[in-house]
């Protein structure tokens, strides 16, 4: 036992983070373009592609939350992963091609294609909303054990350790992604990927060890107590983990993540072809399904050495076995490996969002080309931008009991149906116009909003106690596919009636 940070922990620490700026900083000395900025000039190999889908997905709420969900509840976690799978194949042969028809930067330009400019404007600012406000929680997550470790030296006073942490891990991340584009995005989320994967692994084996009879002993106990239960087969809106709830719910939630988020489809884009975007998608939720089980399993391990006693938040028993447990040396890696997980997702962010700033808002608005020399420092420009607004919004969220995994799933989830309905009108509803596409999205991600929000509006207006209960019971896998369903019904109903007579569709 430890309980502390060594100079050794903290050679490692500083090592992995001065590595790793400094290697995207260097990948970042060939840009040409915008084009080469943000898509990598679409010459990334598949492989490459998948590994980085996954590492942008994997932020430290993989890495301290999953555990969390275990140890408060059990593996049915994994019945939305099995749903993650299922979304990305529909995804591969729905969405996919129709981004690779042209050449597109960001997922809404198909938006535009397909119903005008102001749809793709509307999805664009939707998406950098709802994505400034879940990565700030992504943020904040990861700084949770980099302020354990500030703690355990007494230098840092009580109130500025999650400020001091937030900031050191802000500031290194904006540098690289700043200098380096996608390419070393890409790249550098692949080293990311391996170091917080040795990490996972790393500390199920140390439970192995902690645990008086190892892994037996703990399966033994975990079995008896029901946290190796994964399938549940009942049917309502009401539990989250069920088989339905996960594939029907975790599939929709994939094909809205995966396919409507600029996050993930600026990867996918980033492929050297269309089949390689589908190998790379698809096998992004083979690796998804190993990794959460992994996860999921530390958590039980976790559940085993702490006696099952309460934390908190579920999110603080990982990060209190890595600063209690882990040897010198590798205390410093597995801090790493957390800090890895979400610079990760941090730098393909704020890629992501600068990117949909120029293309989706700047390049209409001024009426210049991808190519122009000027796009490429505008683009820079807002990567520093989303970057410090990033770090701010992390600064200023407040720790909840709820695991932070769920809350940023939850505030994605509001307005990945009303952004899924809105392809789903493009591809399946020919008669829709661009005004159907906005009402069905408002309409839906309005709907949401209360959805989502029930049980605080409910608290701040008792009197709609009664009306809004059965919508705060509803469970957050079924956000996605309820949201989608509402914009899909509401913009089908909108081009029936005419609503949009004579600005109709552009057929596809």
């Amino acid at each position: 036992m430890t309980g502390h940070f060594t100079p050794l922990d903290v050679a490692v620490l500083i090592a992995y983070l001065a590595g790793t700026t400094a290697f995207g900083v260097r990948l970042g000395r060939r840009q040409k373009d915008a084009r080469d900025y943000f898509v990598a000039g679409r010459n990334i190999p598949w492989p490459a592609v998948l590994f980085s889908v996954v590492a942008t997905e994997t932020s430290a709420l993989t890495f301290i939350s999953i555990p969390g969900v275990a140890y408060v509840g059990n593996l049915g976690f994994l019945q939305v992963v099995f749903g993650y799978l299922l979304g990305r194949i529909a995804l591969a042969f729905t969405l996919l091609p129709r981004y690779y028809e042209g050449e597109i930067v960001t997922a809404y330009a198909m938006l535009e294609q397909r119903f005008g400019l102001a749809t793709r404007r509307f999805t664009s600012v939707v998406f950098m909303g709802t994505r400034a406000l879940a990565d700030s929680v992504r943020i904040f997550a990861t700084a949770i054990p980099v302020a354990l470790i500030l703690s355990g030296t007494g230098r840092v006073p009580s109130p500025w350790l999650m400020p001091s942490a937030i900031l050191i891990l802000g500031a290194l991340t904006v540098l690289y992604t700043y200098k380096g584009g996608m390419r070393a995005v890409v790249w550098t989320e692949l080293i990311q990927a391996g170091i917080y994967l040795f990490g996972g692994l790393t500390a199920v084996v140390l439970l192995g060890r902690t645990v008086p009879g190892g892994w037996h002993a703990i399966l033994d106990r975990a079995g008896a107590a029901g946290k190796l239960h994964l399938f549940d087969w009942s049917v309502g809106f009401d539990r989250p983990y069920t088989m339905l709830a996960g594939l029907l719910g975790g599939g929709f939630l994939s094909m809205a993540s995966h396919g409507a988020d600029q996050l993930i489809v600026q990867r996918l884009l980033s492929a050297r072809s269309l089949r390689d975007a589908q190998k790379a998608v698809i096998g992004s939720g083979v690796a998804i399904i190993v990794q959460m089980a992994l996860f999921l399993m530390i958590g039980v391990g976790l559940w085993a050495h702490f006696g099952g006693r309460g934390f908190a938040t579920p999110d603080d028993a990982f990060p209190t076995y890595i600063i209690q447990a882990m040897p010198p040396g590798l205390l410093g890696l597995v801090v790493a490996a957390i800090v890895a997980a979400t610079m990760s997702t941090h730098s393909a962010a704020i890629n992501a969002l600068a990117a949909s700033a120029t293309h989706d808002l700047y390049l209409p608005l001024t009426g210049r080309s991808a190519a122009d020399p000027r796009t490429l420092r505008v683009g820079k420009a807002f990567a520093l931008f989303w970057g410090v607004a990033l770090t701010a919004g992390a600064l200023l969220f407040r720790q909840q009991g709820t695991p932070a995994v769920v809350i940023a799933l939850s505030i994605a989830s509001f307005t990945y149906g009303g952004l899924l309905g809105g392809f789903f009108l493009a591809l399946f509803v020919p008669r829709a116009g661009q005004r159907d596409a906005i009402v069905g999205m408002s309409v839906g991600i309005a709907a949401m909003s209360v959805v989502v929000f029930a049980k605080q509006i409910a608290t701040a207006y008792p009197s709609l106690a009664a009306t809004l209960g059965p919508l705060a019971a509803i469970a957050w896998p079924w956000y996605v596919l309820i949201g989608t369903a509402i914009t899909l019904l509401t913009g089908t109903l909108s081009s029936l009636a005419g609503a949009s007579a004579g600005g109709g569709a552009r057929p596809s």
